[in-house]
């Protein structure tokens, strides 16, 4: 099947074909290599220099701290979901922004695959018991919506099913903002051939190699089902309630301050310094709205 104009878009605008890949090869293609950083249509030629990312990661860290004495102080419940790609870096998104915070107000949440019993319940209900008590934050590193991703495009549930989640998920999130919960969702994106560098990476670092599921190498060959699937969640669960943002994160140093900065600017809290937060860089990150005009070539 040829790429449709949706995934043309995703790689980058015109579709360039890949170098031949093998994950077990300690070489990683200089072809793929040289085309990494700006796979998926990134806009920088290079990754954010260190002392800079360190340098802002602290003033962020730091307004994270105030926030959390704020939730706590007014009795805020925050959640966070993080979805995107494999290697798209959800989990480094959470662990600083979990790392100079109270443990005992703020948690992060991956969930396994459904137990037997989980499987015969409402597809929701295992969420809800991790949902936060009043002055707590949870992030979830994946949620909900691994039904319309990793279940869907591996076969793990029916196209029914996936059909009335996308119809019931922003039912569900309309509750839980309806009760007053702080609610945010992040969506992590990555290049064509940034992703296949990450994964190469992971197979070869022997302190990653445990992160390498027979599920991710079984989704290095389905990069445009997965990108199927990721248009047409964004098109049913973007919503002006529960709205998602987006950011392309083919440079994680960018796209751990962008998160950061996405949930400190959503949320007024005593001493907020804007200065110090900075402004939300458009150029990477952006709503589900405007995400889909541009995989659909609109400026």
């Amino acid at each position: 099947m040829g790429k449709g104009k949706d995934e043309k878009a995703a790689s980058g605008g015109k579709a360039k074909p890949s170098p031949p890949f093998d994950i077990d090869d300690p070489t990683f293609p200089p072809d793929l290599e040289e085309r990494a950083l700006q796979s998926g249509g990134f806009p920088y030629d290079d990754k954010i220099k260190r002392k800079i990312y360190e340098d802002q990661l602290q003033e962020l860290q730091l307004e994270l701290i105030k926030l959390q004495d704020h939730a706590e102080a007014q009795g805020e419940r925050i959640v966070v979901v993080f979805e995107g790609r494999d290697t798209s870096g959800k989990g480094g998104c959470i662990t600083r922004i979990l790392e100079r915070i109270n443990p005992r107000h703020s948690r992060s949440v991956a969930l396994s695959k459904p137990t037997e019993a989980e499987r015969g319940q409402w597809y929701f209900q295992r969420y809800i018991s991790h949902l936060p008590t009043k002055g707590d934050m949870v992030l979830f590193d994946r949620s909900w919506y691994n039904r319309a991703g990793v279940e869907r495009v591996m076969g793990f549930c029916t196209e029914d099913e996936v059909a009335r989640f996308l119809r019931d998920a922003p039912e569900f999130e309309a509750l839980l903002i309806r009760d007053n919960i702080r609610f945010f969702k992040i969506y992590l994106t990555v290049g064509r051939e940034m992703q296949l560098k990450r994964f190469h990476e992971r197979r070869h670092d022997p302190f990653k190699k445990w992160k390498v599921t027979e599920i991710d190498l079984a989704a290095i060959g389905k990069y445009d089902d997965y990108t199927r699937a990721e248009v047409e969640m964004l098109r049913y669960t973007h919503t002006a309630t529960s709205p998602w943002t987006v950011i392309n994160a083919n440079d994680q140093r960018r796209a751990r301050l962008e998160a950061m900065r996405v949930i400190l600017s959503g949320i007024d809290y005593a001493g907020k310094d804007k200065n110090a937060i900075g402004e939300i860089d458009p150029k990477i990150t952006m709503s589900g709205a405007a995400y889909l005009a541009k995989l659909n070539g609109q400026p």
